[in-house]
């Protein structure tokens, strides 16, 4: 039976994956962890540790003492919060990544790392932005994604520690709030549309943007993680999509279900500047054939599903 530890469980991602992997294997085999102890209830379903992703020591104790094999490294800053502190963004994100790295080294355990559209830039295809082509990104949390990606393919070729990976696109959750991505709009937009039948987009129509439903996200990590090695060309970056949209078609696709939900515009120039250097749409074939990739929601599906449960939460 696998032994996990989640790196960052308390953020979007985290809080949804820790509790789909206690599914599949057990609470008491999945150790949540994040830097602070006041995180959501649902992390302490199970076994939780605090861990600075910058202190390798405590990161290497907690792994020896639950004999952990799997780490999924989801400790970073997103773009967005990345522009307004990018000192802090490489230092988190890569320095944080150095460590678990290293300890992987150390102990023999398998890293799952993502990366994100936002390794592409302006200079990278749009349509069909393919697996392996020009990645120039011009935000800093773009360049802490590209230099992860090489440095987990430099601790595999040098010293063979299982690093694996996907590249997320926007992911849009129906139980974490954004925590400071240029995609967060598309989260926000279902909550105002329920409270207050109003939403104010921060980017401009047509801002074609992949996204993804958190049910295929946290799959998309899980079937990663399980996938033939031997069936691999590639490790740390493969695209993985879903759906690809602008902000005027989820507003179409939520007055189906929102009688009077109207959206307004106030560009934010800093996500409108990042979210154009990013592509319109991402080929994932080299995931579908390598690992099966299949994504199961679709931005009909995923708005009904988001409104029905919201609903019953709000």
């Amino acid at each position: 039976m696998k032994k996990i530890l989640v790196i960052g469980a308390a953020g979007q991602i985290g809080t949804e994956l820790v509790p789909f992997l206690r599914k599949l294997y057990g609470e008491s085999n999945v150790v949540a962890s994040d830097i602070r102890d006041d995180v959501p209830p649902v992390l302490k379903d199970g076994p939780y540790e605090i861990i600075d992703c910058l202190d390798g020591k405590r990161l290497a104790e907690v792994a020896k003492a639950h004999g952990i094999d799997t780490v999924y490294n989801l400790a970073a800053l997103l773009s967005a919060v990345a522009e307004a502190k990018p000192q802090l963004a490489w230092k988190v994100n890569m320095g944080g990544l150095l460590n678990i790295l290293e300890v992987a080294r150390e102990l023999d355990f398998a890293v799952f790392t993502p990366s994100s559209i936002g390794a592409f830039g302006p200079s990278s295809p749009k349509q069909d932005t393919p697996q392996d082509t020009i990645q120039r990104p011009t935000s800093i949390y773009g360049v802490t994604k590209v230099a992860g990606e090489l440095l987990c393919d430099y601790y595999f070729a040098r010293f063979g520690v299982d690093t694996r990976g996907v590249r997320y696109p926007g992911i849009i959750s129906n139980t974490a709030k954004p925590g400071g991505g240029t995609t967060d709009y598309a989260v926000h937009i279902y909550y105002d549309a329920l409270q207050h039948k109003h939403y104010t987009c921060n980017l401009q129509p047509g801002t074609y943007l992949d996204m993804m439903y958190m049910p295929d996200a946290t799959r998309a990590a899980v079937e990663m993680m399980e996938a033939d090695p031997d069936r691999l060309v590639h490790r740390n970056c493969f695209n993985v999509a879903a759906m690809s949209f602008a902000p005027e078609h989820i507003c179409a696709e939520i007055c189906k279900h929102v009688h009077g939900f109207e959206m307004g515009y106030s560009i934010d120039p800093v996500r409108q500047a990042i979210a154009d250097s990013w592509p319109d749409r991402m080929d994932d074939s080299a995931a579908r054939e390598e690992w099966g990739w299949q994504h199961e929601y679709d931005l009909p599906s995923m708005t009904k599903d988001m409104l029905t449960t919201l609903k019953g939460r709000l």
